[in-house]
């Protein structure tokens, strides 16, 4: 018998800069769905945790690899807010000394700062009001090729992965002309770490065409179908 929860329920929709962004809940789930694609959920995070593990882990065996100690207070931008899964991973690990956020959808933004809607209150709150948390409205892929701001890690999750944007203006990022751009931004030893919801090894060889280093790829199994993966290379010191 079907119950109310079985009929995913739209909880906000707005108008955005780049097309219709929602909000949506389907049992027990919150999920983003932009422009009817869906983006992410609220069920688990667990690869969420890993972009941002896999990319201090990184740093730290570049840093060793430079015969030097791992750097003091790392500063990483992550990519994407989404459901806040990342950010609220990067906010209990002290190593990172400033946490940067660049989203690009307004709507995001609110609805995990006025809300409330569980979960995602819940998950962004402690780390929305971490002081080394800072969140700039803004579109990443102008964002990387502007800024002045320096990084030691770049967390990137705004797609569903290299070949499968989220919009067209995306595909720049995964360019060699949007991997310079990130390279620009990072400091010497710094990692790129790039979440897909599959592999792609053509990106893996584009990585390493734009000069990166170490390129690897982490794999997050899941129940079924391909897993998910977090691409990573280091820019030369």
């Amino acid at each position: 018998m079907t119950t109310p929860y079985d009929i995913p329920e739209i909880l906000d929709r707005r108008e955005g800069p780049y097309g219709e962004v929602a909000l949506r809940r389907h049992g027990h789930l919150l999920q983003i769905i932009a422009n009817g694609c869906f983006l992410m959920d609220t069920s688990d995070g667990r690869s969420e945790r890993l972009l941002i593990d896999a990319a201090l882990a990184a740093l730290d065996a570049a840093d060793t690899r430079a015969k030097h100690g791992p750097r003091p207070g790392p500063h990483v931008l992550i990519g994407g807010l989404g459901v806040g899964f990342s950010l609220a991973h990067a906010a209990t690990q002290p190593r990172w000394g400033r946490i940067t956020v660049v989203e690009r959808e307004p709507a995001v933004i609110d609805w995990h700062r006025a809300g409330p809607l569980p979960p995602f209150a819940e998950v962004s709150a402690p780390a929305l009001a971490d002081p080394r948390t800072a969140i700039v409205e803004t579109d990443l892929v102008a964002y990387v090729k502007e800024t002045s701001d320096t990084f030691d890690a770049l967390c990137l999750d705004i797609d569903n992965g290299p070949d499968w944007t989220v919009t067209e203006g995306n595909e720049g990022l995964y360019s060699p002309t949007g991997l310079l751009a990130c390279a620009r931004v990072l400091n010497p030893g710094g990692v790129l770490a790039v979440w897909s919801a599959k592999p792609s090894p053509d990106f893996e060889e584009t990585l390493r065409n734009a000069g990166f280093q170490q390129v690897r790829t982490e794999e997050v199994p899941v129940a079924r179908g391909v897993p998910d993966v977090v691409h990573l290379g280091v820019r030369p010191g």
